[in-house]
C-alpha cells in the first residue's frame, strides 16, 4: 500500500511538472512575434531557407530550423550549425528550438515541418509552433503509406498544420481548392502565388538551380511580414542552399565531358519529372542522357513510383537507366514492367561511388548528362559528393 501512494505522488508530481513546462513553452512561443511553419511535399527546405534569408536582409532577426537533407539550425547572421541527434528524428526537438529562439529574443522563427504522421502534424502545429503564418509549398504523391493515397488525402494530412484565424501561403497549382476548403473552415486568409510572378531574369541571381515557385512563395511571405521584394530577393541570392538543392557539376575526364545534376532530394515523381524538364528546356542536355536512380529498401514505394516515371515518361528521352543502392533487382523488374527497355538498364547494385563514375565514363562517348534521382540516403549523398569533388 505504501508503494502505491509513492507511485501516486510521483504521477501527480510528473503531471504538475508537465503542466508547468507546457505553460512555459507557450510563453516562449508567444514571445516570438512572427512564427512561420513550412509544410509541403517538395521544396520545404528551400522555401524555409529563402524566407529566412529574405527576412534577414530586411532587418528581421530570425532563427531558422531546417530538416532538409541534413538538419540545420541557422542563426541570425546566417551561420549554420548541425543539429546533433542521439537517436532518430523526433518532433520533440522542436521544443528545444523554440526555447533557443525565445532566449535569443528574435523577431521571427522559421520552422520546416518535420512530422509525417497526421497526429504528429497536428501536435507540432497546435502545441509546439502555434504559427501565425502557415506555408505549404505544394501537394504531391509522397509518403503515401502514412499521408494518404490520393492528393486530397495528402492535402488533408498536411492541412493539419494550417492554424485558425491566421494567414496561409501556398504555391499549390493542382488542387488549390482542397487547401482553400481547409483555410475557409478555419477562418484563415489564404494567399496562392504563381511561379510566373518571378521572371527568368530574377532567377539569374542564384548560384544554383532554384525553382521559380519556391522563390515566388518566399517573396510573398517576406512581403507580408514587411520586407520589400527587391531587398528580400537580394537576401535570397545570398542564402546557402540545402545540401539537396539542384546543382549541375561539370566533370572533364579522359577527353570526355560529363554534367552531373544532383536531384536525389526530389521526393516524388511529379517533382522529379519537373526537374528533368527544367534541365532539358532551360539548361539543355548534352550527349548521352543518363538517369541514375538510387533506391533504399525502406523506400520501395517511392522506387516503384520513380520506376513508373522512368518507364512511362523518361524511356523515350533517356539513353540509360542506371540503378544503384538497395533492392535494385526489384526495381529492375519494376522498370521493365512499366516499359523501360531492358537493354537500356544497367544494374550496379550497392557499390562504390568510384565504380558508378567509371560506368558513367564507359558509356559516355564525348559528353553525357546525368540526372541523379531517388534518395539522398544510402548511396545518394556519397555519390553526389564524389561527382562534386571530381568537378571543375
Amino acid at each position: 500500500m505504501y508503494s502505491f501512494y509513492i507511485l501516486l505522488v510521483m504521477i501527480i508530481a510528473a503531471a504538475i511538472l508537465g503542466v508547468i513546462e507546457y505553460r512555459r513553452h507557450q510563453q516562449r512561443i508567444f514571445s516570438i512575434p512572427v512564427r512561420i511553419h513550412i509544410n509541403g511535399t517538395r521544396g520545404k527546405s528551400s522555401v524555409t531557407r529563402l524566407i529566412g534569408a529574405g527576412l534577414r536582409a530586411g532587418g528581421v532577426s530570425n532563427i531558422i530550423k531546417v530538416t532538409g537533407t541534413f538538419p540545420r539550425l541557422i542563426l541570425e547572421d546566417g551561420t549554420e550549425t548541425y543539429i546533433h541527434r542521439k537517436s532518430s528524428a523526433n518532433i520533440i526537438e522542436q521544443l528545444s528550438i523554440v526555447k533557443f529562439a525565445a532566449s535569443r529574443k528574435v523577431e521571427a522563427l522559421v520552422m520546416e515541418c518535420m512530422a509525417l504522421q497526421p497526429q504528429y502534424q497536428s501536435i507540432t502545429e497546435k502545441q509546439m509552433i502555434r504559427s501565425n503564418i502557415s506555408v505549404m509549398t505544394n501537394v504531391r504523391l509522397d509518403h503515401t503509406d502514412v499521408m494518404g493515397h490520393t492528393l486530397p488525402e495528402i492535402a488533408e494530412t498536411m492541412g493539419r498544420t494550417i492554424p485558425k484565424n491566421q494567414h496561409f501561403f501556398s504555391a499549390e497549382d493542382i488542387i488549390p481548392d482542397e487547401l482553400k476548403k481547409i483555410t475557409d473552415k478555419r477562418n484563415t486568409i489564404s494567399h496562392f502565388v504563381e511561379a510566373s510572378s518571378v521572371s527568368i531574369n530574377d532567377m539569374k541571381g542564384f548560384s544554383y538551380i532554384e525553382h521559380r515557385d519556391n522563390v515566388a512563395l518566399a517573396l510573398a511571405v517576406c512581403d507580408h511580414v514587411g520586407v520589400d521584394r527587391e531587398t528580400a530577393l537580394k537576401g535570397m541570392y545570398q542564402a546557402v542552399p540545402d545540401a539537396g538543392a539542384l546543382r549541375g557539376y561539370k566533370i572533364e575526364a579522359f577527353q570526355k565531358h560529363l554534367v552531373f545534376y544532383n536531384a536525389f532530394a526530389a521526393n516524388d515523381p511529379d517533382s522529379t519529372f519537373m526537374i528533368w524538364k527544367k534541365i532539358r528546356d532551360e539548361v539543355g542536355m548534352e550527349g548521352v542522357k543518363i538517369v541514375l536512380l538510387n533506391t533504399r529498401q525502406d523506400r520501395l514505394d517511392r522506387a516503384r513510383q520513380l520506376a513508373e516515371l522512368a518507364g512511362s515518361k523518361l524511356s523515350v528521352e533517356a539513353d540509360y537507366l542506371i540503378l544503384i543502392g538497395q533492392s535494385t533487382e526489384v526495381v529492375w523488374h519494376m522498370a521493365i514492367s512499366y516499359g523501360f527497355p531492358q537493354k537500356k538498364i544497367i544494374n550496379l547494385g550497392y557499390t562504390t561511388s568510384a565504380k558508378v563514375f567509371e560506368k558513367m565514363l564507359s558509356i559516355t562517348h564525348k559528353s553525357s548528362t546525368i540526372v541523379a534521382i531517388g534518395n539522398m540516403g544510402g548511396m545518394g549523398a556519397e555519390t553526389a559528393e564524389y561527382f562534386e569533388n571530381r568537378s571543375s
